[in-house]
């Protein structure tokens, strides 16, 4: 059921000055979510929620607080209200606190599809059918997930912003699993139209039968050739670094580097809202319009991210990519674009003599923050490559790989697509044939 956001907001407010305080900011965030879930060649879930959440800001003389609720009756909203001010009035005052945001215009994206938001659990239900008998077959078992959902997101404040968004989202995934091999595939779009199940399973299936009967190659540097899941969830690791409230508070790596060139010359990499294969909304936890970033140009440290507080105390314009307050992160890019170049993924093969294919990666921890080193693991089809074929699947890997050391041996760029993955959220980026990639042991599967 639709929730009128602006009747909401106005009991806000209202409950608010009958306390006494003037400044408040309102989230209101109404979402479906509806799932599939099959595991052994077989459906064995279907689930659906219906939500509403109201998040309420208050603001009193330096101080801030936030309270919230899933009830929406006049009663909760006023509670809700009050409780929000009672934590206010607890907190200490924040010297560099601002008042709210002031209203702005905010750029358009269209990222709702209907067709996506009325799926049905019939039309979940055929797809996966046909990507189970895919997989099973070519003898194999498959498991994995289909979900649609629809969001709407209003942010609201007393000095007259009103921020609204609606936003559609399919994601399916897949393991085909044979005997000890594996073979995984993802994907996600606003448009589920632009997501398919059964080719996604012949993917997976084809990547688990390559992979069977593994072989055990020593630990040691190697060409590999990271698939776009792959980059995504190692490479996505660091971008909470590139903030201004995390190189104030010396948590960054990249303190002292701004302007430096810290990857190789062929990295570009923006966050950009409006890129055609992005998700999210065109403004931030405050209501600040998001700004285009460069972050690295041709292998240079160009910009950061600024929230509204960090912003004042630069003396820049902020960026809009400022979280809900109170937070203690203060900002970061959140719609990552890394510029992909010309090569396929199978003409990274076909020019490689020896190296390792990997199609991803999990289990991803920082050892060294400043450095940016990461281990982790490959997971669900990795390959040997030699003389330009994929010649068999190789038992899995354990990592020890730095990222600037990392992105300054890219060899080779795919175009960059719309990846999903597991270890962090959603971006746009290429495949990449890196060289030395430091393979510190081998694991038993």
């Amino acid at each position: 059921m639709p929730v009128d956001a602006a009747a909401v907001e106005d009991q806000v407010v209202c409950a608010a000055r009958a306390q006494g305080v003037a400044e408040v900011e309102t989230i209101l965030a109404s979402s479906s979510h509806a799932l599939t879930r099959f595991a052994n060649n077989a459906i064995h879930q279907n689930v659906a929620e219906l939500s509403s959440h109201l998040s309420v800001r208050a603001r009193i003389a330096g101080r801030t607080a936030r309270a919230s609720t899933n009830r929406l009756d006049p009663d909760s909203i006023r509670g809700v209200v009050e409780q929000a001010i009672a934590l206010t009035r607890l907190t200490e005052p924040d010297e560099e606190s601002l008042p709210m945001a002031e209203p702005a215009e905010y750029q358009g994206v269209h990222r709702f599809s209907e067709s996506t938001a009325t799926t049905t659990p019939e039309d979940r239900a055929q797809a996966v059918a046909a990507a189970i008998h895919a997989v099973e077959s070519a003898g194999q078992t498959a498991a994995g997930i289909y979900s649609t959902d629809a969001m709407e997101y209003t942010l609201m404040n007393s000095r007259g912003v009103h921020a609204q968004y609606r936003e559609t989202m399919a994601r399916f995934s897949i393991t085909a699993m044979a005997g000890g091999s594996s073979g995984w595939a993802k994907a996600s779009a606003c448009d589920g139209a632009h997501v398919n199940p059964l080719e996604l399973a012949l993917a997976a299936s084809h990547k688990a039968a390559q992979s069977a009967e593994p072989r055990e190659l020593p630990a040691g540097r190697y060409t590999v050739i990271l698939e776009p899941a792959a980059v995504l969830d190692l490479v996505g690791q660091m971008f909470g670094d590139f903030s201004a409230t995390a190189i104030r508070d010396g948590r960054s790596f990249l303190n002292d580097r701004i302007g430096e060139r810290v990857f190789g010359a062929n990295i570009t990499i923006e966050d950009d809202v409006f890129h055609r294969l992005q998700s999210g909304a065109p403004f931030d936890g405050e209501g600040v319009p998001r700004r285009r970033l460069t972050l690295v140009e041709n292998g240079v440290v160009r910009d950061i991210a600024y929230c509204r507080q960090a912003a004042a105390q630069a003396g820049v314009a902020p960026t809009g990519h400022g979280f809900p307050l109170p937070n203690e992160y203060g900002e970061a890019p959140a719609n990552i674009a890394i510029a992909g170049g010309d090569s396929t993924v199978e003409q990274m093969v076909a020019s490689t003599e020896r190296g390792i294919l990997v199609t991803r990666l999990w289990y991803i921890r920082e050892v060294d923050p400043y450095e940016k080193i990461f281990t982790g693991m490959t997971r669900d089809g990795t390959f040997l490559v030699e003389g330009g074929r994929v010649i068999a699947g190789v038992r899995n890997f354990r990592f020890n790989q730095g990222l600037m050391e990392m992105l300054s041996k890219v060899e080779a760029l795919s175009p960059a697509v719309h990846a999903s993955g597991e270890e962090t959220f959603d971006m746009v980026v290429p495949a990449m044939r890196v060289r030395d990639f430091n393979f510190t042991e081998v694991t038993r599967f």
